[in-house]
C-alpha cells in the first residue's frame, strides 16, 4: 500500500460554502490545502476518533470527527476510491470507516443527539441533518422554543440565518429540557462575550483600514477593537495571516492581519486589518496574568512585564495568542534601497511588497496574492508617461491586477526578482531583450528626455527580426534594385559636398562676402518636369517559384500541431511560438529538413534553367551592358547633386559667370545657368564659384 494518498479537487464544508483544494493523507495524518486562501489545515493521525463515509451532493464524502469534539467534512470523492480510504484508515489511524447513508424522509420531527461540537438531528436511525455548533452566534430561549443563529460566509450564496426547535415539556421533574437544550448549544457554541478582564489592552492605535484610532483589547480567544463609533469581535480562529513591513521611509512600519472571513461595516468587507506604527515610539507593558499562568500559556513566548517598540509588542502578542508566524520581505531591494516599491493600484498610491511567497500591496485596497495562484506576470508600458511602466498579475482563477506608475528605475530588479521566483512572464523573450533598454536609460539624465517607448519598440524589432530570419531569409522582392535606389537616395540627401567646392575661397573671402550680402534677385522658375516612374515588370506566372527555407517547410508541417498543443492560439502568437520551437531545435533535427531545402533549391535551378531555354524570343533577358551603353547613359542621367557647403565662398564679379560642376544640373537652375551647360568641364571646373546677386545682367 502507498505511505500517502493524494486527491484533487476535494470540497470542503465551511459555514454553508463548498471551498475547493486538495486532500492529502500520510502516515503523520490528513493534511487539506484551501485553493483559494491557501489555508493548511493539519489533523494529526493519534487526533482521529470516528469516520463516515455516506453519500453527498458532490459524489460522496468523508466525514471525521476528532478525539477533541471538532467535525471535517470533505466531499467529491468517487465510490470506486471507498475500499482504498478503508484499508488506509483502518492500517495508518486505526480507525474504521464506516459507511452509513442520510435519511431523505423529510420529516421534522425527531430526536437530537450532541457529540463533540455537532448536534445530530435523527429520523429513527438514521440521520437527517447535523448542525456544526461552532457555526452557532447565538442561542436564545422561549417557552418551549429555542432558536440558534449563525455565522454568515460572505462566499455562499445562500446561507441558513437561523433555526428553531420546538421541545415538548418533560414528564420528569430533572429540570426544564429547554434550558438543558440551550446550555448543551451553548458549551460548543463560538459566542464571543466579552466576561473577564483583557490579557492586556493597546490604546488610541492608529488604524489604516478600518480607517480611525482603535483601542485594542487582547483576550485569549478573540480581538476586541474598540473605537468611538465602531466595535469589532475579531476570533483568532478567523486570522490568516501576520505581516510585518517597513515603509518606504524606514522611519514607520506596517502591521497587517490578514482575516477569513473579514469583519463587516454595513456591506463594506474589510479582508485586511492594516495598523501603522511609527518606529521610535516605545511601551512598557504587563500582561494581566500571574507568572505561572503566563509561563504555562505561552510556553515562554511572552513575559508578564514586557518593554520596547509598540509595532514588535503588539506583533509579539499577536504571534503568541494565534500561534501563526509573522510574513515579512525577503531579499528583495528596489533601486532606492527599500524593500517594497512604490506604485499605484485603482488610482490610489501604495507600496508593492515582494515577499518569499507572494505580492503584497499596501494599502488601499490591500492585496494579497501568493505565488502558487499566479498565471503570469506581464510588463507593460505606462499609459501616462514613459517614465514609467505598469506591472500586471493574473491569477490561475482569471483576476488581474493592474499595479501602474512604477518608476523606470525599478524594472530591472523586479525583472530580476520575478525571473528567480521561475514565475511565467507574457513574451519573455521580449521582455528579456527590454531589460538592458530600460537598464541603459534607468541611469542617464533626466535633461535627455530619453523616449522610452522608442527604445522599447526597437529592442522588440530587433528580437523579432533575428527570430524570423530563417523565415525571410531565402525571398526577395523582384522590383527592388539596390543600384538605382541609392542612387536616388544620394541624389537628394547626399551630404558630401565635391572637393572643388570644399577647397574654392578662404575665410577672408567669406567674411568680405558675408559683408556686401545683397538680397537675391527674383528669377523665372523653370518648371519642373515630372518624374517618370519605373514600371513594373510583370510576374510571369509560368515562372517557377522560388523553393522555401528549411524554416518555412518545417513551420509547414508543425502548423496543425502546434495549434493542437495550444488551442484558441492567434496567428502572431503561432509565429513566436514556431520560432522559439525551431530555436530550441538540436542541430541534428535541423539538418533533416536542411536537406530537404537543399533538394528543393536544386529542383527550382534546374526547372529554371529549363524556363530561361524554352522562353519565348520575345522576351528581354538581362545582360551586362557595353562600355558605349555605359557611357550614352552616363550622359543621360542625372549627375548626383551634392549639398550646398556649410559656408561657401564668393566672390563679387562684373560679369555672368558660370556655376561651379555640382549646380549644373540641379532641377531649379535658371534659364541662364541652362546656356551655359555648353562649357567644357574644364572650364567649370576652374572657375571659381559665384554669387548671382552680385553679377549684372
Amino acid at each position: 500500500m502507498a505511505d500517502t494518498l493524494e486527491f484533487n479537487d476535494i470540497y470542503q464544508e465551511v459555514k454553508g460554502f463548498m471551498n475547493d483544494g486538495r486532500l492529502r493523507l500520510s502516515k503523520t495524518g490528513l493534511m487539506y490545502k484551501n485553493s483559494k486562501t491557501g489555508k493548511v489545515e493539519n489533523i494529526a493521525a493519534a487526533d482521529f476518533s470516528e469516520g463516515l463515509w455516506r453519500r453527498v451532493a458532490l459524489g460522496y464524502g468523508l466525514r471525521l470527527l476528532t478525539r477533541g469534539g471538532h467535525v471535517y467534512k470533505y466531499d467529491g470523492f468517487r465510490e470506486a476510491e471507498f475500499e482504498k480510504l478503508s484499508d488506509y484508515f483502518k492500517n495508518h489511524f486505526q480507525v474504521d470507516l464506516v459507511e452509513k447513508d442520510m435519511c431523505v424522509k423529510g420529516w421534522n420531527w425527531g430526536s437530537v443527539r450532541f457529540g463533540g461540537q455537532l448536534l445530530t438531528f435523527d429520523i429513527g436511525e438514521q440521520p437527517a441533518f447535523e448542525l456544526p455548533l461552532s457555526n452557532v452566534s447565538q442561542c436564545t430561549t422561549g417557552k418551549n422554543e429555542v432558536t440558534l443563529e449563525f455565522h454568515q460566509n460572505d462566499d455562499s450564496d445562500v446561507s441558513l440565518m437561523e433555526i428553531r426547535f420546538y421541545v415538548p415539556p418533560s414528564q420528569d421533574d430533572g429540570g426544564d429540557p429547554v434550558e438543558a437544550f440551550a446550555q448543551n448549544v451553548l458549551s460548543k457554541a463560538d459566542v464571543i462575550q466579552a466576561t473577564g478582564d483583557a490579557v492586556c489592552i493597546f490604546r488610541e492605535l492608529q488604524c489604516l483600514t478600518p480607517r480611525g484610532r482603535y483601542d485594542i483589547r487582547i483576550y485569549p480567544t478573540f480581538l476586541h477593537l474598540h473605537g468611538k463609533t465602531f466595535d469589532y469581535k475579531i476570533p483568532y480562529t478567523t486570522v490568516l495571516r501576520l505581516f510585518l513591513l517597513p515603509h518606504k521611509d524606514q522611519r514607520q512600519m506596517f502591521f497587517v492581519i490578514s482575516l477569513d472571513p473579514p469583519i463587516k461595516q454595513g456591506q463594506t468587507r474589510y479582508h485586511f486589518l492594516i495598523l501603522l506604527f511609527a518606529k521610535d515610539e516605545e511601551i512598557s507593558l504587563t500582561l494581566n496574568m500571574n507568572e505561572d499562568e503566563v509561563e504555562k500559556r505561552f510556553e515562554g513566548k511572552l513575559t508578564k512585564n514586557m518593554s520596547g517598540c509598540l509595532y514588535e509588542m503588539v506583533s509579539r502578542v499577536m504571534k503568541a495568542l494565534v500561534n501563526r508566524k509573522i510574513t515579512v520581505p525577503g531579499n528583495f531591494q528596489g533601486h532606492s534601497g527599500a524593500q517594497c516599491i512604490t506604485c499605484s493600484y485603482k488610482a490610489t498610491s501604495g507600496l508593492l511588497y515582494p515577499l518569499e511567497r507572494g505580492f503584497i500591496y499596501v494599502h488601499k485596497p490591500p492585496v494579497h496574492v501568493r505565488f502558487d495562484e499566479v498565471q503570469c506576470v506581464n510588463f507593460a508600458r505606462g499609459t501616462t508617461t514613459t517614465r514609467s511602466f505598469d506591472f500586471e498579475i493574473e491569477t490561475k482563477q482569471g483576476a488581474q491586477y493592474t499595479f501602474s506608475s512604477i518608476e523606470r528605475e525599478e524594472y530591472g530588479k523586479l525583472f530580476d526578482f520575478v525571473s528567480a521566483k521561475k514565475l511565467n512572464i507574457k513574451n519573455r523573450g521580449l521582455k528579456e531583450g527590454m531589460k538592458q533598454s530600460y537598464d541603459d536609460y534607468a541611469d542617464s539624465d533626466d535633461d535627455q528626455q530619453h523616449d522610452a517607448y522608442l527604445v522599447r519598440m526597437k529592442a522588440e524589432g530587433k528580437i523579432r527580426e533575428n527570430a524570423d530570419s530563417d523565415d525571410s531569409g531565402d525571398e526577395s522582392d523582384e522590383s527592388f534594385n539596390p543600384g538605382e535606389e541609392e542612387d536616388e537616395v544620394a541624389e537628394e540627401f547626399d551630404s558630401n559636398p565635391s572637393s572643388s567646392s570644399s577647397s574654392a575661397g578662404s575665410d577672408e573671402e567669406e567674411k568680405v562676402e558675408k559683408k556686401k550680402k545683397k538680397p537675391k534677385e527674383t528669377k523665372p522658375v523653370k518648371e519642373k518636369k515630372p518624374r517618370k516612374k519605373k514600371e513594373k515588370k510583370g510576374k510571369d506566372p509560368a515562372a517557377p517559384k522560388r523553393p522555401m527555407s528549411a524554416y518555412m517547410l518545417w513551420l509547414n508541417a508543425s502548423r496543425e500541431k502546434i495549434k493542437g498543443d495550444n488551442p484558441g492560439i492567434s496567428i502572431t502568437d503561432l509565429s513566436k511560438k514556431a520560432g522559439e520551437i525551431w530555436k530550441g531545435m538540436t542541430k541534428d533535427k535541423k539538418e533533416e529538413w536542411d536537406r530537404k531545402a537543399e533538394e528543393a533549391k536544386r529542383d527550382y535551378e534546374k526547372a529554371m534553367k529549363e524556363y530561361n531555354e524554352n522562353a519565348p524570343s520575345g522576351t528581354p533577358k538581362k545582360e551586362p551592358k557595353s562600355k558605349g551603353e555605359k557611357r550614352k547613359s552616363a550622359k543621360t542621367e542625372k549627375p548626383k547633386k551634392a549639398a550646398k557647403p556649410a559656408s561657401p565662398a564668393r566672390t563679387p564679379v562684373k560679369t555672368n559667370t558660370v556655376k561651379s560642376k555640382e549646380f549644373v544640373s540641379s532641377d531649379e537652375s535658371s534659364s541662364d545657368e541652362s546656356t551655359q551647360k555648353k562649357g567644357s568641364d574644364e572650364e567649370m571646373a576652374s572657375t571659381p564659384p559665384s554669387s548671382n546677386e552680385s553679377g549684372s545682367d
